[in-house]
């Protein structure tokens, strides 16, 4: 196979992995994910769990029929993305447009004033970007191989500038084909109905509940926290849920290991995902030790996020290349070209600045939380329901989001 072959096998070879492989992978999210919902929702006490695992607790068994269409229903089984069991169950009803809102006496009260909104709209914005993600891999991925930055002739010739651009330009071009195949499965379910998340402060409908990126956010991260925020959102929660809570030795490495053996057995995973452990604990140590100090004024942060833009995105192309190349001869002579730079800077900021421990421990809105899964577990039961309302899922996962901050600063 010539040079100007590989780069097209190893395309080929890419979509065959993630097109192939994913039904498998996502089948394992719901399996694992809707057993522990159901451990937590059963077999718990309701003060053992943390606010999102009381929220999203299964206590009922489901049917045969239930569990078949949670997790072979045609709207995620190719490529996902991957939806709680309560969600999936809140829709198949018809409950999932109904709003709820506190009463007079404090109570919460169901509402449907509102007509069903239509997702037109989401779907239409979400296909557009679908086109333009596959334009851009097909015209500009091709001509930026990924494998190029390991080519004999080019680490000899070229200057470190360019090296460290070519490395951020190429992992740019690589990543369209995921924001096609995730965006295009968003739509798919949106259009069957499946991703209402309630309307937004200007009465807009929302149909982000199972969105799995935030391109803008992506692409604008200034931290390597905020990349992972923002990427693969719903296999990122189903980490947080089934390893990094109940994880009690070392929850940062247990989840990375974990992603790395859940995307399969090519070694590139799992050089991406040590390399990850490195670089997330590294960020977080010169983040919390060095970011109060460029807070004001203006122009300071300004600065402090021009700089950290730029280290994240070389740190996270630096980091997933291996994810992309797959094998591991071709792997270390990237790092080896690189000198093992960045894992050295990392081990280097972990022995030298001092890790700030946090605790994961309950915060002080899981009472009320608890309150509320109690009001909604009552009036369910009473309907012969096995499932809250959308819009408590919502919240729920809108606290989980926000606790990944937390989750993976651990």
């Amino acid at each position: 196979m010539n040079v100007a072959q590989k780069p097209v096998a190893l395309s080929v070879m890419t979509h065959c992995v993630f097109f192939g492989i994913r039904p498998m992978m996502i089948i394992t999210q719901k399996i694992t994910s809707l057993a522990y919902e159901i451990h937590d929702g059963m077999f718990r006490k309701d003060e053992e769990l943390t606010a999102s695992q009381r929220g999203l607790a299964v206590r009922r068994m489901p049917s045969l029929l239930e569990y078949l269409s949670y997790n072979c229903n045609f709207m995620g089984i190719l490529a996902g993305p991957l939806c709680s069991y309560k969600d999936y169950i809140t829709f198949i009803e018809g409950r999932s447009y109904h709003m709820t809102r506190s009463g007079e006496n404090g109570k919460e009260e169901i509402q449907n004033e509102r007509a069903e909104p239509s997702p037109n709209v989401a779907v239409i914005q979400k296909l557009l970007v679908c086109g333009l993600s596959l334009l851009f891999h097909l015209t500009i991925s091709n001509t930026l191989p990924v494998e190029y930055n390991i080519d004999e002739n080019f680490q000899a010739t070229a200057s470190w500038p360019t090296k460290v651009i070519y490395l951020y330009v190429s992992l740019l071009a690589a990543r369209p084909k995921y924001y096609f195949a995730w965006t295009l499965a968003d739509a798919i379910n949106n259009a069957a109905g499946f991703g209402f998340r309630g309307y937004d402060e200007n009465g807009t409908a929302r149909w982000d509940l199972i969105s799995n990126l935030r391109i803008q956010q992506i692409e604008m991260s200034t931290s390597f926290k905020m990349f992972l925020d923002n990427w693969n959102i719903q296999t990122a929660l189903w980490l947080k849920r089934v390893c990094y809570e109940r994880a009690s030795l070392s929850p940062t490495i247990q989840t990375f290991v974990l992603s790395a053996i859940w995307h399969g057995v090519y070694p590139g995973y799992y050089l991406t995902f040590l390399t990850g452990v490195v670089m997330t604990l590294a960020a977080r140590a010169m983040r919390n030790n060095f970011r109060h100090y460029f807070i004001k004024p203006p122009q300071l942060k300004l600065l402090y996020d021009v700089i950290t833009w730029i280290v994240t995105q070389i740190a996270i192309s630096y980091t997933v290349v291996p994810f992309v190349l797959l094998s591991v001869k071709p792997s270390f002579m990237f790092y080896s070209s690189w000198y093992y730079g960045l894992h050295v800077a990392g081990i280097l900021v972990l022995l030298l600045l001092p890790v700030k421990k946090t605790q994961r421990g309950k915060n002080t809105q899981e009472n009320v939380q608890l309150a509320r899964s109690k009001k909604f577990d009552e009036r369910e039961n009473s309907l012969g329901q096995n499932s809250f309302s959308t819009t408590n899922n919502v919240c729920n996962q809108n606290q989980e989001i926000a606790s990944r901050h937390s989750s993976l600063k651990q």
